[in-house]
């Protein structure tokens, strides 16, 4: 429940009081096994990752290829914000962007981000052995130029209610600059 308030609301929009409510969790209870809001914010954001990291891995299982994997993980993604009217985007970038006042949180942000990251450079690893993906650039850096354009692009998508950024991102990089 928490996790949907923050990707909705974001983090200072999200009250504790609304949240349990929406849980139907009464306050002591939360405490039991949060000691504030942002441990609680903290769990959110590895609850969210793992969440990502699931679905990039049956994305991955379900196709031959890995960049076929890649391009369904996203399209999925690109999907869900689809029929959510737009709205919502990546709990990670959304709070990164709110929360760089808190250590707690912005050590999950950092965790979940980089755990993101390497899974996406095995992924382009595994497709540049293959010949799926050019091989004259670093898997690690590929990737993070992936993750950093869809992010880009997931606002503007947001801004404009619009899929042609997403479309243009998965266009652009993996049928463009990351063919062989």
């Amino acid at each position: 429940m928490g996790m949907d308030a923050f990707l909705r609301l974001g983090y200072h929009g999200a009250g504790l009081k609304a949240i349990l409510d929406q849980a139907c969790v009464p306050k002591g209870s939360f405490y039991n096994y949060f000691e504030s809001k942002e441990d609680f914010a903290s769990a959110a954001i590895h609850h969210y990752a793992d969440c990502i990291s699931a679905l990039l891995e049956r994305a991955l299982d379900a196709h031959d290829s890995p960049i076929a994997g890649l391009r369904a993980f996203f399209q999925g993604q690109a999907e869900s914000f689809e029929q959510s009217g737009f709205s919502g985007g990546c709990l990670i970038a959304n709070l990164g962007g709110e929360l760089d006042d808190s250590n707690t949180c912005r050590k999950a942000l950092q965790e979940t981000s980089s755990a993101y990251l390497d899974a996406l450079s095995a992924v382009v690893a595994a497709a540049q052995a293959v010949g799926e993906i050019r091989s004259d650039v670093a898997a690690a850096e590929l990737a993070s130029l992936l993750s950093d354009a869809w992010e880009g692009a997931v606002i503007r998508m947001k801004i404009e209610q619009s899929m042609a950024p997403l479309d243009g991102v998965l266009s652009r990089i993996l049928d463009g600059f990351f063919q062989p």
